[in-house]
């Protein structure tokens, strides 16, 4: 379980872009960040991952303090906005890269099972500039799933994706959280893909949460106005469709 203890970040001008976070993450979940620009999502995604430090609050990981930690003895690992690709390296040097200085900690068949998990086999010779945006995605993803990090953190992932690309992503993101119980957090600035991937969903208003539940939780019981108006306004006309998902994903926990 991943805890954040009343977590505060103050820059040198005295203001506070995070003020008293405090929430449990269980291992498995997938936790989107959500807020508008300003909001501290992505100084809270970088004090979780580690390279930013903390103003003061604790930050624990399976009951160890991970505060002072760097993000090497952490093991949470990030894939960023902009993929971060070698653009030297082809597709699956680019996946074992990491490997190199620890190549015991993926096995060859292990790699094999991401490739296929993520559907690359088919790209693993191309080089970075031959692979559209959802492919490049996918590597990424794979690079960062084969040095098996405690937490996998994603920046903005769907921002360059659109259509069936976006949603192919957002499953095989589903799919790997389910397969490796692994604890994904996610920074977004959209209501939408927040609450049709997330089993739970972190709401911040001006550097303190505003509201921490289930998509639906916060569908049908937002905590305050600015809540209601961030967004239930911008899905007025998605919530039925938003709402199917949820249905189906109950489904799809019951048939286990």
């Amino acid at each position: 379980m991943l805890v954040l203890e009343n977590i505060k970040k103050q820059f040198e001008d005295g203001k506070y872009i995070l003020d008293g976070i405090s929430l449990e993450i269980k291992k498995g979940e997938i936790v989107s960040i959500l807020g508008p620009s300003g909001s501290g999502k992505t100084t809270l995604l970088n004090l979780i991952l580690g390279i930013t430090e903390l103003s003061s609050g604790k930050i624990l990981y399976n009951d160890k303090d991970m505060s002072n930690l760097s993000l090497q003895e952490r093991n949470f690992n990030i894939v960023f906005q902009d993929y971060a690709l070698f653009p030297n390296l082809n597709a699956y040097e680019n996946i074992v890269y990491g490997l190199k200085n620890k190549p015991d900690l993926c096995s060859k068949e292990e790699v094999d099972e991401l490739v296929e998990l993520l559907n690359l086999k088919d790209h693993l010779d191309k080089d970075i500039s031959e692979l559209s945006g959802g492919q490049k995605q996918r590597v990424a993803l794979a690079r960062t799933l084969v040095m098996k990090p405690e937490v996998l953190l994603l920046d903005e992932p769907f921002s360059a994706l659109d259509g069936i690309i976006k949603e192919s992503i957002k499953q095989r993101i589903r799919d790997i959280a389910a397969k490796y119980n692994l604890t994904t957090i996610i920074v977004t600035h959209d209501p939408e893909e927040a609450l049709t991937i997330s089993n739970k969903v972190l709401i911040l208003n001006k550097g303190k949460i505003a509201q921490f539940g289930t998509p639906r939780e916060i569908i049908e019981s937002p905590e305050d106005e600015f809540v209601r108006e961030f967004i239930l306004r911008q899905l007025e006309v998605k919530k039925d469709n938003i709402y199917n998902l949820f249905d189906r994903q109950e489904l799809e926990r019951q048939a286990g």
